[in-house]
C-alpha cells in the first residue's frame, strides 16, 4: 500500500520516517498551530508526493504561496494534469457556477449551499440578518434562475424581480408547484410597498456579486471551466489560489466556499459508482474555516467511502465554533500539533497524552505532536518533525509560466468575451 510521509520521528537515537498510508488518509487529517511553524510546509510536501505519485490532488490556498511553491516543482510529466485557478488573472476568467447541477436531488443540495454560503458570508452567528424571508426568496429565486435549459447563475437572481420579462421567462419552465405558487400567489399578492421594503434588503446581498468585475466574470459564466468529477476521476491537480492580497477576503471567502460545495456535490455523485471506481482523492484547505459550511462537516464522516481524504489546518481553535471544533476531532483520524497557545494547548492536552501543556507552548519550529492512523486506529501520541522543503526544479520559473498560460489557453476565457456574453445575457 502506498503512502506519503510528513516527517521524522527519532526515538532513543533511533529515526523512523513518518509514514501515512492511503487508506488511512481517507479518515481525514487535521492540523494545527501558530503562524511560521511550519503547517504549510508539511502540507506542501505531502502534496508534491501525491503529484510525483500520480495522485489526484486539489490545494487550496488563501495566501498563494504554497501555491507559488508547487508550481515551481512539478514534474514534466505531470503537466498537463495542472488546473491552475487563479482569480487574480482577471483578463482569462475561469468560469465557476455554483447553480450548475446535473439532476434534481443535486439543484436541491446546491440551493441549500446557496443558502448556507449566505449565512456564512452576511449572518455567521444567525443573529436575524439572514432569515427565515430571506431564505424564502433566495431558495424560490435560485430554483427558478435555474429552470429551463440554459441554466442560471447567481448574479442573475436580482434580475429577476426587477425584469419581468426575465421572471415570465424563467417561470415558463417551472415544473415545481411550491416555486409556481410563490410567484402567483405570494409575489403577486404583495403590495408593492412590501415588496419593495425587502427587495432592498434582499438585492443588497449580491452587490458583491454583481457589482464586482472580477467577481462577476467568473460567476456569471453559465459554464463552470472544469468539473470535480473529471478532476478526481482523471487524478488532475488542481491548484487554488485565493490569495486575499490579490482578489481580497471576501471575495477569497465566497470563491473557496463555491469549490468546496461544488467538490462536494461530485463526492455525492459518486455514491452511483462502485467502490472500485472511485478513485482516491486528497483536498488541502488551509484556513479551512472560512471555506466550509455545516453541510461539509457532516460529509467528513461519510467521504472515506466516496474516495476522498481531506487534510485542514488553521492557527488556533478560538476560530473555529465550538459546534464545528467538534465534529473535526470527533471525525478526523490522524491529529497534528506544533506549538499553540496556552488556551489551545489545555484543551489538546487531553488529545495528546501523555504530553502536557508546557510540551505544546515549548514546541521548537517544524516540530509537531502527532496522533497517527494507522491501519485503521489512532496510534498514542508521539513527537516529529517536518520534512525540509525540496528545491525547485530546474527552470522552474520556465514551468511556473507554462502552466499559467497551458490554463488561460485550456480552461479561461478573455475577458472582452466573456463582459460581452454576460452583458447580452443581462440586456436579454
Amino acid at each position: 500500500m502506498s503512502s506519503v510521509t510528513i516527517g521524522i520521528n527519532e526515538f532513543r537515537n533511533k529515526l523512523t520516517s513518518i509514514q501515512f498510508k492511503d487508506e488511512d488518509r481517507l479518515r481525514h487529517m487535521y492540523m494545527i498551530g501558530k503562524t511560521g511553524v511550519g503547517k504549510s510546509t508539511i502540507f506542501q510536501n505531502m502534496c508534491l508526493q501525491d503529484i510525483k505519485q500520480h495522485r489526484g490532488a486539489c490545494f487550496i490556498d488563501p495566501h498563494g504561496e504554497s501555491i507559488d511553491w508547487l508550481l515551481k516543482r512539478i514534474p514534466a510529466d505531470r503537466m498537463e494534469d495542472v488546473i491552475l485557478f487563479d482569480p487574480s488573472d482577471a483578463e482569462f476568467p475561469f468560469g465557476l457556477n455554483l447553480l450548475e447541477a446535473k439532476s434534481d436531488w443535486e439543484r436541491d443540495f446546491l440551493v441549500s449551499e446557496v443558502i448556507q454560503i449566505f449565512y456564512k458570508l452576511f449572518d455567521p452567528d444567525h443573529t436575524g440578518v439572514i432569515g427565515p424571508q430571506f431564505e424564502h426568496w433566495l431558495r424560490n429565486a435560485a430554483l427558478t434562475v435555474m429552470a429551463g435549459p440554459g441554466g442560471g447563475t447567481i448574479i442573475e437572481i436580482p434580475r429577476l424581480f426587477v425584469d419581468a420579462g426575465f421572471e415570465a421567462e424563467k417561470r415558463r419552465h417551472l415544473t415545481d408547484p411550491l416555486v409556481i405558487d410563490f410567484w402567483t400567489k405570494q409575489m403577486a399578492k404583495t403590495s408593492d410597498f412590501h415588496k419593495s421594503e425587502m427587495l432592498n434588503y434582499f438585492m443588497s446581498k449580491f452587490g458583491h456579486f454583481t457589482n464586482n468585475a472580477l467577481m462577476r466574470n467568473i460567476m456569471g459564466q453559465h459554464e463552470s471551466s472544469f468539473d470535480f468529477d473529471s478532476v478526481m476521476d482523471g487524478r488532475k491537480i488542481l491548484l487554488v489560489n485565493l490569495s486575499k492580497g490579490k482578489i481580497g477576503e471576501m471575495n477569497a471567502h465566497i470563491l473557496g466556499l463555491i469549490l468546496v460545495a461544488k467538490l462536494q456535490a461530485a463526492i455525492l455523485r459518486r455514491a452511483r459508482q462502485s467502490g472500485g471506481e472511485r478513485t482516491p482523492f486528497y483536498l488541502y484547505v488551509d484556513e479551512f474555516q472560512n471555506f466550509i459550511t455545516d453541510s461539509f462537516i457532516s460529509l467528513l464522516s461519510e467521504s472515506r467511502k466516496y474516495g476522498l481524504g481531506v487534510h485542514l489546518t488553521n492557527q488556533y481553535l478560538a476560530q473555529l465554533p465550538a459546534a464545528l471544533r467538534d465534529a473535526v476531532l470527533g471525525n478526523v483520524g490522524t491529529l497534528l500539533s506544533f506549538e499553540v497557545g496556552a488556551e489551545d494547548a489545555e484543551l489538546l492536552t487531553k488529545e495528546f497524552d501523555p504530553f502536557t501543556l508546557h510540551d505544546f507552548i515549548g514546541l521548537p519550529r517544524f516540530h509537531f505532536y502527532i496522533k497517527l492512523m494507522i491501519d485503521g486506529k489512532t496510534s498514542n501520541a508521539f513527537s516529529g518533525v517536518g520534512l525540509p522543503p525540496e528545491p525547485p526544479a530546474p527552470a522552474s520559473d520556465a514551468i511556473d509560466g507554462a502552466v499559467a498560460i497551458v490554463n488561460r489557453l485550456a480552461y479561461g476565457t478573455p475577458r472582452v468575451l466573456v463582459e460581452e456574453m454576460i452583458r447580452r445575457e443581462l440586456a436579454q
